[in-house]
């Protein structure tokens, strides 16, 4: 072979010239809007309007039971957004672009490997930010999706080189980043850099590529994902993926048990991820998570630990958001909220905290799962307490639901009082307030803490979820 001298910006204008011009449009736009500060839903949706095969993709993943549980009819962008978010549908957009631009035709295997392990990144990717960022966790996924763009670009439209490249990376101990250099004149990381730049993609896919802002969380699990990603095609036992996942349990602050079944759970939400987004054919090579050792060394913990169940959880939220119109009882409501919770997310322990005594004390109101019942006897605290405040007012005062006992709530630590560890116990939970309208109801709190796993950034979201459905119901019986 002859090095060529072609350079990257001949190679970034080839590729803008073939078939990757209207991607690039869409990819642009799409994260256009995720710069703007007030980019409103007209405007995300007028760009997924310009393309009805794009417009009608976007609107069927959109009704999967992946991004919607509930199963609530999506027919319009606008109402994909109310119901599944705005970064959601913007994410879908681009996803689906990049699939539809790239598996055109007879899509190479090379392509076709790539791009599977791209989903894989960005899901492990998306979910290791769950334990680090408050948000912008789809940034994260997309960032690790692109992080590879200009390897997937040569293989979609490289054309003779392509092959050539392809023949070369056979050849026996055929190092692999000179084959590319000779072949293209250019190696895949300028590409990809090239590519980002000239789509305007921003800085976080720019920065993932970089050697500086390694310590941003956003940065570090965008990395960790790819590496994950690329180690298990080693297989999930290889020395490099212990090292990998013992790096994870450090930087997310979980047992490398517990980071170890979060790698595995992320690999099988790439199947459904792929197969969501109408690439089914690029599930048979994401690693398999169940081989037999594998199987068996698990099989006796999962069948003591309660598991998630997706009908039951769509069934709760389902009678939720019936009960809004129909204005339910309040025994109802909250019956259906513990059980989603419980059998629905598969959290181990939940219970409704309300404001009692003239709003002076949070009593345990309802609880549900093993050892709670000695919370509805014991559990109560102040609810102002200016000399030890806690977790339960800070939640409720804010407003806000929280992830505690990850990195990215490690500043509030000392709001969980001694009294509260006493009785709840050590480990992650989720808290949020309970509010009807703008009265203040009492504090959701749920923990895994029975088997001591890990809780899921999926878990975080229904428990979000139901938070606000209760809230609706209980505004909704104000109004009678």
């Amino acid at each position: 072979m002859v090095e060529r001298s072609v350079g990257v910006q001949a190679w970034i204008d080839r590729l803008n010239q073939a078939e990757l011009p209207a991607l690039a449009a869409v990819v642009q736009d799409l994260h256009r809007l995720s710069q703007a500060d007030k980019a409103s839903v007209q405007q995300l949706a007028d760009v997924l309007l310009r393309d009805a095969s794009l417009t009608s993709k976007v609107l069927r993943v959109g009704n999967s039971v992946y991004y919607n549980p509930s199963q609530e009819g999506i027919r319009t962008i606008s109402r994909a957004i109310v119901l599944i978010g705005f970064d959601n549908v913007r994410l879908i957009g681009m996803s689906v672009s990049l699939i539809d631009s790239l598996l055109t035709k007879v899509p190479r295997e090379q392509l076709q490997m790539l791009l599977a392990r791209s989903f894989h990144a960005a899901v492990q990717a998306r979910n290791i930010a769950g334990y680090v960022l408050t948000k912008n966790q789809e940034e994260v996924f997309i960032a690790a999706l692109l992080h590879t763009v200009g390897e997937l670009a040569f293989w979609a439209c490289g054309g003779d080189q392509a092959d050539e490249l392809a023949d070369a990376l056979e050849q026996p101990n055929v190092d692999a980043d000179e084959a590319v250099r000779q072949v293209l004149g250019t190696s895949f990381r300028q590409l990809t850099l090239g590519l980002v730049k000239s789509w305007n993609l921003g800085e976080l896919a720019t920065f993932a590529h970089g050697s500086g802002n390694q310590h941003d969380p956003a940065v570090r699990a965008i990395n960790l994902g790819v590496k994950i990603s690329e180690a298990a095609l080693n297989g999930w036992d290889s020395p490099e993926m212990e090292k990998l996942v013992q790096q994870l349990a450090d930087f997310t602050g979980v047992s490398p048990e517990d980071a170890l079944k979060q790698v595995l759970e992320s690999a099988e939400e790439t199947v459904e991820v792929a197969a969501t987004f109408g690439a089914s054919q690029l599930c048979r090579l994401i690693p398999n998570t169940d081989p037999e050792q594998i199987k068996l060394q698990q099989q006796e913990r999962k069948a003591r630990l309660l598991q998630p169940d997706l009908l039951a959880l769509q069934q709760a939220l389902q009678d939720l958001g019936m009960m809004i119109g129909q204005k339910g009882d309040v025994g109802q409501i909250l019956d259906t909220l513990l059980k989603g919770l419980h059998q629905g997310a598969g959290l181990e322990r939940v219970m409704l905290a309300v404001l009692a005594d003239g709003q002076s004390r949070f009593r345990a109101k309802r609880a549900v799962g093993e050892g709670t019942e000695q919370w509805l006897t014991d559990f109560q605290l102040p609810a102002a307490q200016i000399e030890q405040p806690h977790i339960f007012s800070y939640a409720l005062r804010n407003r806000e639901a929280l992830w505690m006992g990850v990195p990215a709530s490690y500043n509030l630590a000392e709001l969980v009082t001694l009294p509260m560890r006493q009785l709840l116990g050590q480990g992650m939970f989720f808290i949020a307030p309970i509010m009807a309208g703008t009265r203040e109801i009492g504090v959701l709190y749920a923990d895994s803490r029975v088997s001591g796993r890990a809780l899921k950034h999926e878990q975080f979201v229904a428990f979000q979820r139901f938070t606000q459905l209760t809230g609706r119901c209980l505004e909704a019986l104000t109004k009678r």
